[in-house]
């Protein structure tokens, strides 16, 4: 690939502009002065602390320029008043796209799963936004594979784009893509990566937010676990290296570069930085 020049730019123009996930915990304060301007960020929700946090930092990055995606999580919506609340806030703000998701809230209200959700939210007199779904490469820890395509085929036409959630494996993602593609699955994707972290605070914050799936597929492929707690940090060069020739290839259909920061930005921006640099190195070898 590194003498192909439409592939070395296709690779490099992904990660010119991704998006950057942020918890909405404190910590995320810190870290917005290492986002570049206008950047995309997506604020996630917490089943412990509900979506009122997620809305509440939403609508301040909002106001400080960014554009500014957040995660509705369909089991912590009490019911369509609450909904309607919420797409009230998201509308006041100027938020024009959200990423539903079923969430992990151990007792649904009024909706079980995104589906339902993305149903209510077209059915009520809102400015209807962009809408974002998940998808799973790894598998889910309670969701079967077939069920979790079958979600994802009923999602596709109230979709714009799905986002892969965490996977260390660059083939488990690569055959992933290939797969959903031959099955008929259209939708951009938004190429989910984790970006630089304390390996330990990467898997502790894993398996708060309920990304427990790719937490169950390192302990089931103990070399990669191995590898990972060997290292003080993670970082995803090896991920992104073996990413790159289906991030070129028009057929997957790759639209962005999902960072999942962990809250720690100034690392992972710098590392972008440096992995542009390296492409860019790249077509002059």
């Amino acid at each position: 690939m590194k003498d192909n020049t439409r592939d070395l730019e296709a690779v490099r123009s992904l990660f010119l502009k991704p998006e950057f996930e942020l918890l909405p915990f404190r910590s995320a304060m810190d870290q917005i002065e290492f986002l570049p301007d206008a950047a995309t960020v997506t604020i996630t929700a917490s089943p412990a602390k509900g979506i009122e946090p997620t809305l509440e930092y939403a609508t301040m990055l909002a106001k400080r320029g960014f554009d500014v995606v957040p995660h509705i999580a369909a089991r912590s919506i009490a019911d369509e008043a609450h909904l309607s609340r919420i797409l009230g806030t998201i509308a006041e703000a100027d938020i024009r796209r959200i990423f539903v998701i079923g969430g992990d809230a151990k007792e649904a209200g009024e909706f079980p799963d995104a589906l339902s959700l993305i149903q209510a939210i077209e059915s009520l007199d809102y400015p209807l936004p962009e809408i974002g779904i998940a998808a799973y490469p790894n598998g889910h820890p309670f969701i079967p594979d077939d069920v979790l395509r079958q979600a994802l085929k009923n999602k596709q036409p109230h979709a714009s784009y799905m986002t892969t959630q965490m996977c260390f494996d660059p083939i488990i993602i690569s055959d992933w893509i290939a797969d959903v593609r031959s099955d008929g699955i259209t939708l951009p994707i938004y190429l989910g990566m984790p970006g630089v972290a304390p390996v330990r605070k990467l898997i502790s914050i894993a398996t708060q937010i309920g990304v427990g799936d790719s937490v169950r597929f390192l302990s089931r492929h103990r070399g990669l676990l191995g590898r990972l707690t060997r290292q003080s940090t993670y970082s995803p060069d090896r991920l992104a290296n073996g990413l790159s020739q289906v991030i070129a290839d028009p057929e997957a259909n790759i639209g962005v570069v999902h960072l999942y920061t962990f809250n720690q930005v100034e690392s992972s921006e710098a590392w972008r930085q440096d992995w542009l640099a390296a492409i860019d190195g790249w077509g002059t070898e």
